[in-house]
């Protein structure tokens, strides 16, 4: 073979390992910089709490600042398609949330689609809600309660706190379990429904049962945690499954990427976010805001989303609602 013909070859090749090598030293020495965790809620929302208890860990660990960036507005969406257009490189992250799942049918224009433009890292966690009402609603149990809401189809109120979000979403489930008929009153949130649940104007909501205080100082009655077992915070409040078997309602909170990154700065993530799951501190602090650790594999956590999503679509299609 001619000199100059080997050395054009020679070179040819060279450069077309060169993106290779380049991706394979990226997964060598991740992180080699600064990495954002972005969150979909405001600041002191559960998503942004629960970021910040595991940064410290990520940072010290694998030697790089990891930072919280809060973009919150349109139910997670505007967080969740900026992290899907990020570059699939490691350094931009999201606190994945139920949302998520819920909006995939939710919305019919996303300009994004979360299960393909994602690959999912682990699950941090999962937390329960409990159905709550006000004590002028004459029943104790679930049972009770549907006897009555049956005799007064219409009749009782239920807070929808925002249509779509996981507080809503977990009373539809319930009436399309169950067979009932309540009317929805939306609000904003858990906070703005909360004074009218304790003044009667609504009679039932289901809320996130680590801000449950009015259950236990007896301004509420809750009738059910909406998990399959019953909670440590809420020891004689049945689950709900003991009454409706296969009814299962969680806010749920992960970690996940753009699709392209590669799989070791996955395993990297997936390793270290384990870890600070399983570090004394960081647990005990999760079990005492009333979370059950998840943890796992990337594949455990992307089948977790595939069902929550197919679960969650059915729910949605049977309320009749869809996002603006």
């Amino acid at each position: 073979m001619p000199l100059n013909r080997r050395r054009i070859l020679q070179a040819t090749t060279g450069a077309l390992a060169l993106p290779a090598l380049s991706r394979i030293a990226a997964a060598e020495t991740y992180p080699s910089r600064l990495v954002k965790l972005i969150v979909s809620v405001p600041a002191g929302g559960s998503p942004d709490v629960l970021a910040r208890l595991l940064a410290p860990f990520l940072s010290e660990h694998l030697g790089q600042p990891f930072v919280i960036e809060d973009k919150p507005g349109a139910s997670s969406n505007i967080a969740t398609e900026f992290v899907a257009r990020s570059a699939p490189d490691g350094y931009t992250l999201l606190v994945a949330i139920s949302s998520n799942a819920i909006n995939a049918s939710l919305y019919q224009h996303l300009n994004y689609d979360f299960i393909r433009d994602t690959i999912p890292i682990v699950g941090i966690a999962t937390i329960p809600m409990v159905m709550e009402v006000n004590p002028s609603v004459p029943v104790k149990t679930v049972p009770e309660f549907i006897t009555y809401a049956k005799a007064n189809p219409g009749k009782v109120n239920m807070a929808a706190p925002g249509y779509g979000a996981p507080l809503y979403v977990a009373g539809e489930l319930f009436k399309m379990m169950t067979g009932v008929e309540m009317t929805d009153v939306p609000y904003t949130g858990e906070m703005t429904a909360t004074p009218d649940l304790l003044s009667s104007r609504v009679q039932l909501m289901f809320g996130i049962i680590s801000t449950s205080g009015n259950v236990k100082n007896g301004k509420l009655n809750a009738l059910a945690v909406t998990s399959t077992e019953r909670q440590a915070s809420l020891p004689d409040v049945p689950a709900m499954a003991e009454f409706l078997p296969g009814y299962e309602a969680l806010g749920w909170y992960g970690v996940v990427a753009p699709k392209g990154t590669p799989d070791d700065v996955v395993a990297t993530l997936n390793k270290a976010i384990n870890a600070a799951l399983a570090e004394p501190s960081i647990h005990q602090r999760l079990v005492e805001l009333g979370y059950k650790i998840s943890g796992g594999s990337p594949a455990d956590f992307k089948k977790f989303i595939a069902d929550e999503t197919a679960k969650w679509a059915k729910v949605v299609a049977f309320a009749g609602v869809k996002g603006d």
